[in-house]
């Protein structure tokens, strides 16, 4: 059984972390006003603005800090500012023990899928693969949304998901708990001790800037190392800006993941509002996830 974390209430503190690419202060900005006027307070050290080329900061130094926000028993929720790639350099330096005893949301999507995969495999503890600071726009109603989503989950307010009907859809019921996020990421932690467990689960894939055969490649490498056998159901969000090559790979990202995926007799939906697009809300990584009616329900 996952264990979920408490839920927020007012007065109560967001740690802001970069285990990844750089950010600059005007980049979270937005995201600092946004949380205030939901009644919280953000809080993060200057080690969130280091820079070593395109990483924020060193390993030791982006380590440092997420361990720091992890051990803090006043801090209720942790956000990655961005993703990019570094989590997984990092990953191996953060020490749990003291946050297995006093959890707290994690919460952030793409290259933070390293942290989902960790959390999920090793410590049945839930996060949250949300939208992060960096893309929250007040000139977009979608990406609003998805943050006032976030906020209300945090708060205890869970979501319901009315699935879209697409034409891709194999229809059904099902029931498991929700492991996923990046497609590649997924991939590259293969092997490791944060490397994704899917047997009984429901799956949720998403990706971004790929091109077509490394899609199929990677859904090949998934069907060989076992993934895909014992699946309760996959959920597929983003797939875009995709590429191809001057000899056309033939098929689309979701005709690709279909093609791996259509005979393992279990519901698959595609256009779940999750991923690199402007509607990115709220999916807790780890808890149980009831689909039935072509609503998804997170059971608590």
């Amino acid at each position: 059984m996952t264990l979920l974390p408490q839920f927020l209430h007012k007065g109560d503190k967001i740690a802001i972390v970069a285990p990844a690419r750089k950010i600059s202060y005007n980049e979270i900005l937005e995201f600092v006003n946004f949380t205030k006027q939901k009644g919280l307070e953000v809080v993060f050290t200057e080690n969130l603005f280091a820079s070593q080329n395109q990483f924020a900061g060193t390993d030791d130094q982006r380590a440092d800090d997420f361990q720091y926000w992890l051990d803090n028993s006043e801090i209720k929720a942790i956000i990655a500012a961005r993703g990019g790639y570094g989590t997984a350099r990092i990953i191996d330096k953060l020490n749990f023990e003291k946050f297995k005893k006093n959890p707290k949301w994690l919460i952030g999507f793409s290259d933070f899928t390293v942290v989902h995969c960790h959390l999920n495999s090793n410590y049945n503890i839930a996060s949250i693969h949300a939208a992060m600071p960096i893309v929250l726009s007040k000139s977009n109603k979608a990406k609003i949304s998805s943050f006032d989503y976030l906020f209300k989950l945090l708060e205890g307010k869970i979501p319901k998901y009315k699935l879209k009907n697409h034409k891709k859809n194999i229809n059904g019921n099902c029931q498991g708990e929700l492991s996923g996020g990046n497609l590649s990421v997924i991939i590259s932690i293969m092997g490791s001790k944060s490397e994704i467990n899917t047997d009984g689960k429901i799956l949720f894939i998403e990706d971004l800037d790929e091109y077509l055969y490394h899609i199929d490649r990677m859904m090949t490498c998934l069907k060989r190392a076992g993934k895909l056998d014992n699946l309760k159901g996959l959920l597929v969000g983003g797939m875009n800006k995709m590429h191809n090559n001057k000899v056309r790979f033939g098929l689309s990202a979701y005709e690709i993941i279909k093609s791996h995926t259509e005979n393992l007799n279990i519901p698959i939906y595609f256009g779940i509002d999750a991923g690199h697009i402007s509607a990115n809300y709220p999916l807790i990584m780890g808890a149980n996830v009831i689909i039935e009616d072509n609503y998804l329900k997170f059971d608590h």
